[in-house]
């Protein structure tokens, strides 16, 4: 891990639970898909192997993506804001640093799905015309605050709906 990004602030530490909440809940369709496969495969005399392949690839997917990759993605993940830009930087294998011109900042919006809420968390998105960045887990008040903080630096109106 590089030192700039150790440097960055980083999103809420819940945000490791919530990444492998959400891995589990891939990793078990994943299994009833395969499971249903082998089943009708059995049935209708199919060939097994595509089943039992899948499986075999899919324990160390799980394990993965359940134990190592959600630490690691919060420990890779990193922002900044100033009053002249936001910088993002993320990245396992793939180191990406992004910096966004509060100028080019359109609009910010907060959103928080039912998972995210029982943590009390939130995510931040920042668009521009390009793209939209997200800042993802933040404690619902540091996500308020961001959104005011990032849209008074950019000039951007609350639009709440």
């Amino acid at each position: 891990m590089s030192e700039h990004v150790e440097a960055l602030p980083r999103c809420h530490p819940d945000t490791v639970k919530i990444y492998r909440i959400y891995s589990i809940g891939g990793s078990a369709l994943f299994l009833l898909l395969t499971a249903a496969y082998l089943y009708l495969a059995g049935r209708q005399d199919w060939p097994l192997f595509p089943g039992w392949a899948a499986l075999a690839g899919m324990l160390p997917a799980a394990l993965w993506l359940v134990l190592i990759a959600p630490r690691l993605w919060h420990e890779t993940f990193g922002f900044r804001v100033s009053a002249e830009q936001l910088e993002i930087s993320s990245g396992i294998f793939f180191m990406r640093d992004t910096i966004i011109p509060m100028t080019r900042v359109q609009h910010v919006e907060l959103e928080s799905g039912p998972l995210l809420r029982r943590y009390g968390l939130a995510e931040l998105k920042v668009v521009t015309a390009a793209k939209s960045h997200v800042i993802r887990a933040l404690s619902s008040e540091e996500a308020e605050r961001l959104k005011a903080v990032i849209g008074k630096l950019a000039q951007v109106v609350d639009e709440d709906v």
